[in-house]
């Protein structure tokens, strides 16, 4: 076959725009984004090392919750480099094939971190529901198994979605309005059935979050239960206090989702740059705050923070 005759059915890059109809305050909105993703890098990193060092947080909780800050950690890392070199420098280009594997980073991870969330449910109510069996049910193997589980269902539910990518031809052109590669963003430039795309990302985000946030509620129901029948209000209250932390990390986690979800559908008229607001703080809400929940609600890890400080100091 000819050079001649052989053509990409793909651009070799395309340009996001960023936040379209913001462009002009680009500038400004950096600000915040480089603060909260500098809050993310301090703040996981920081849990990352307080745990590894201390040998009394390597229980099955503090290993969830590390796995929690690797995610959080990758998770932002994957577009927020990028998104501040939009806005300061106006590097709007990305090749195609990084484009592809940052949307896959981008939904894979997020999918490891609503399994994560899952699992410390699952933690919670072993650790209310059955604290005799505790130790017994929540091994070490077990854990590695529960994150290789998460791993391996978000690779292969995300695997499909860059070798259809790569299928299309783009006739549509090679700008991309978002801040990043964003799977639906990038199914709207090409030509041709992409039925099969629109349909598989809605059913792979219904499953997710419903399946995973059914089954947190149920978890909940069965601690809520078991710590109602505690004999003192004190016990009561120690022992729900346990689940604050992370309560408030499955709220930041699935609340943007929940309201990203349905200004879809109730404000589908409103300015682009409304929904890919509420998708950055969906990107970036969960690793800055999660740190500072787990930082400032659970004592353990409240203590070898100061206990460092404290060192340092001496």
């Amino acid at each position: 076959m000819s050079a001649s005759n052989i053509t990409l059915t793909h651009p070799t890059a395309f340009l996001l725009v960023g936040i379209p109809g913001l462009e002009h305050l680009h500038i400004w909105i950096s600000i915040p984004f480089c603060l909260a993703y500098t809050l993310a890098l301090l703040g996981n990193c920081t849990l990352l090392l307080i745990i590894q060092a201390d040998a009394a947080l390597h229980e099955p909780m503090y290993l969830f919750l590390a796995m929690l800050a690797a995610i959080d950690l990758v998770l932002s890392s994957s577009a927020l480099p990028k998104m501040l070199a939009i806005f300061w420098f106006r590097d709007q280009e990305i090749n195609f094939f990084a484009c592809l594997a940052q949307m896959f980073f981008l939904h894979s991870f997020s999918i490891m971190e609503s399994a994560v969330l899952l699992a410390m449910a699952f933690d919670r109510y072993v650790a209310i529901c059955k604290p005799l069996h505790y130790t017994k049910v929540l091994t070490g193997s077990l854990i590695t198994k529960i994150g290789m589980a998460a791993v391996a269902r978000a690779v292969t539910l995300m695997t499909p979605l860059p070798f259809l990518l790569r299928c299309f031809h783009y006739c549509r052109g090679p700008v991309i309005a978002h801040c990043y590669c964003e799977h639906m963003a990038v199914v709207r430039l090409a030509c041709g059935d992409t039925s099969f795309n629109n349909i598989y990302g809605i059913a792979v985000a219904m499953f997710i979050v419903v399946l995973d946030l059914l089954f947190v509620i149920l978890s909940y129901v069965f601690i809520l239960q078991a710590v109602l029948l505690l004999a003192s209000q004190e016990a009561r209250y120690k022992a729900f206090g346990t689940c604050i932390s992370h309560i408030g990390a499955i709220l930041a986690f699935y609340t943007p989702v929940v309201i990203s979800s349905v200004m879809h559908r109730v404000a589908r008229h409103a300015a682009p740059h409304v929904h890919i607001l509420l998708a950055n703080f969906y990107l970036l809400f969960p690793p800055m705050v999660n740190p500072i929940i787990y930082g400032v609600k659970t004592k353990q890890i409240r203590e070898s923070i100061l206990g460092v400080f404290l060192r340092k100091d001496m």
